[in-house]
C-alpha cells in the first residue's frame, strides 16, 4: 500500500506541475492579447488623433488663406465665394477639434473663432449682395480674423511636425490614453452644413492647378490613327532615349500607347500621334543651373517639339529638377487652360519630365473679340489700395469645365504683399484671386 501511495503522489506531483505550467501559459497568453488589444488600442487612438491633427492644420491654413483673399475682393459674388469657402473650413476645423482632447491642447477659443470666421463672413457677402460696401471698420475685423487664424495655422503646423520628428506624443496632448472625458470639450457644437470641400493650398502649374481632364481632348477630334511604329519614332524623337519598347496602352479620354525603357516612361497619343508625357527616373546630384539657365533649356526644348506660341508663367524647383509651367497664346492672349510643364534637371540641363495632357485636351483657336470692358475700365473696380504693376488680356478655366474672358492684374497691396486678380473682361466681375509666393525654389500661388 505504502509503495502504491508514493506512486500515486508522484503521478499526481507530475500532473500539477503539467497543469501549472499549462496554467502559466495560458495566463501568460491572456497577457499578451490584452497588452496586444491594449496596444491596438492604443495605435487607433494615435493614428485617430494624428489624422485629427492634420484635418486641422489644413483646414486652419485653408482659412487663413481664403480670409487674406477677402482683404482684396470688390464684388458681390467673390465674396459669397469666398464665405462659402470659409463656412466650409470652419465645419471641417469642427469635426477635427471634435476629434482631440482640447483642453490639454489649449485650443479652448477655436470654436468661438471658427464660429465668428463662418457667421461674419456670410453676414459680408449678404451686405455685398445688398449693394452696399464694407466700411473701414469691417476691413479691419477681417484683418483681425486673418492675423488670428495665422497665428492659429502657424501653431498648429508646429505641433503636427513636432509629433512628426518624435518630439512630442499625442498622449502627451491627451494626458492619460484612458481619459474618460475627452468628449466632453465637443458638448454644446453642431457641424455646420457641409458646403464644398477641397481646397488646394499650393497650386504648382501657373495661376490654376491642372485642367480637368474629363472632356474629349479638343486636338484629338478628326485625327486619324498612328500605328504602334509610328508612335514609337515619335517617341524615339521626343525623348532622345534609344531601347524603348511598347509596355501597354491607355484608355480614358486619350488613348495612347506606352513605352518603356529602364529609366523612361513615354506616352504618345492614338489619335494624331501628339506626344503626350514623358518622365525620366535619375537621382539629380550637385545642381549646377539655375532657374534662368532651366528656362532656356526648356524652351529649346519646346522648340524642338514644334511647340510654339506658347508663354512662361511660373516654377518650382523641387529635387534639383526645375519645372517650368507654360500656357498657351493667342493673339497676345494668355490661355491659362492650355498647360505644358517641362521638368528639366539643375546637374546638366537634361529634360527630365514632359506633360502636354492639358494642353491636348483644351487647346483650340478661340474667338476672342474686344473686351466690352476697357482696361482703364477694369481696373476702376478693383479694391482700393492696391498698386497695378502689371496687366493683360487671359483666358482661365472654371470649375465647371468652362472659360472666362479676363483681364489680369498683377497687384501689390500697401504691406507689399503680392497678388492677381482676375475680372471679367465684359463684366467686370471678379472671377479669380490668387496671392503670389516667390522664393528661392519658385514662383507659385494660393
Amino acid at each position: 500500500m505504502r509503495r502504491n501511495t508514493i506512486t500515486m503522489t508522484k503521478r499526481c506531483f507530475v500532473r500539477i506541475v503539467s497543469f501549472s505550467i499549462a496554467l502559466i501559459l495560458a495566463f501568460a497568453l491572456m497577457a499578451l492579447e490584452q497588452r496586444g488589444k491594449a496596444s491596438n488600442s492604443q495605435l487607433r487612438m494615435q493614428n485617430t488623433y494624428m489624422r485629427a491633427v492634420e484635418d486641422l492644420s489644413l483646414s486652419l491654413d485653408n482659412i487663413k488663406t481664403t480670409l487674406n483673399k477677402g482683404l482684396y475682393t470688390n464684388s458681390p459674388a467673390m465674396m459669397t465665394q469666398l464665405s462659402g469657402k470659409l463656412w466650409s473650413e470652419a465645419a471641417n476645423a469642427k469635426a477635427a477639434l471634435s476629434q482631440l482632447p482640447m483642453e490639454e491642447l489649449k485650443l479652448e477659443q477655436t470654436y468661438k473663432f471658427l464660429s465668428q470666421v463662418g457667421n461674419y463672413s456670410q453676414s459680408l457677402s449678404k451686405k455685398f449682395g445688398q449693394g452696399e460696401t464694407l466700411t473701414d471698420e469691417e476691413k479691419n475685423n477681417l484683418k483681425t480674423l486673418y492675423g488670428y487664424a495665422e497665428d492659429l495655422s502657424g501653431k498648429m503646423w508646429q505641433v503636427e511636425k513636432k509629433i512628426e520628428d518624435g518630439d512630442l506624443t499625442l498622449y502627451d496632448l491627451s494626458g492619460a490614453a484612458n481619459n474618460t472625458n475627452v468628449q466632453n470639450v465637443t458638448e454644446g457644437f453642431t457641424d455646420f452644413e457641409e458646403g464644398f470641400s477641397d481646397y488646394p493650398t499650393l497650386i504648382y502649374d501657373g495661376p490654376f492647378s491642372d485642367h480637368i481632364l474629363e472632356r474629349s481632348p479638343l486636338m484629338l477630334k478628326g485625327k486619324s490613327e498612328i500605328t504602334q511604329d509610328q508612335a514609337l519614332q515619335k517617341a524615339f524623337t521626343a525623348s532622345g532615349e534609344e531601347n524603348l519598347s511598347v509596355t501597354g496602352e491607355e484608355g480614358g479620354k486619350m488613348p495612347s500607347y506606352v513605352f518603356e525603357n529602364q529609366n523612361t516612361t513615354v506616352s504618345v497619343t492614338k489619335q494624331g500621334g501628339f506626344f503626350s508625357y514623358m518622365l525620366k527616373y535619375r537621382p539629380v546630384e550637385n545642381p549646377q543651373l539655375g532657374a534662368s539657365d532651366a528656362l532656356k533649356r526648356a524652351e529649346k526644348y519646346l522648340e524642338m517639339l514644334g511647340i510654339d506660341e506658347v508663354e512662361e508663367t511660373y516654377y518650382e524647383i523641387n529635387n534639383g529638377v526645375c519645372i517650368y509651367n507654360f500656357a498657351g497664346e493667342q493673339n497676345d492672349v494668355v490661355l491659362y487652360t492650355d498647360l505644358i510643364k517641362v521638368g528639366v534637371a539643375l546637374d546638366n540641363g537634361e529634360i527630365m519630365s514632359f506633360d502636354a495632357r492639358g494642353y491636348i485636351t483644351n487647346h483650340t483657336v478661340r474667338k476672342l473679340g474686344r473686351p466690352a470692358l476697357s482696361e482703364e475700365e477694369a481696373e476702376s473696380r478693383l479694391s482700393d489700395g492696391l498698386t497695378v504693376f502689371e496687366d493683360n488680356l487671359c483666358v482661365i478655366p472654371t470649375d465647371g469645365l468652362n472659360e472666362r474672358y479676363c483681364y489680369e492684374f498683377y497687384c501689390v497691396d500697401s504691406e507689399g504683399r503680392q497678388l492677381l486678380i482676375y475680372l471679367n473682361a465684359d463684366t467686370g466681375e471678379e472671377e479669380q484671386i490668387l496671392l503670389l509666393k516667390i522664393g528661392n525654389n519658385g514662383r507659385l500661388t494660393v
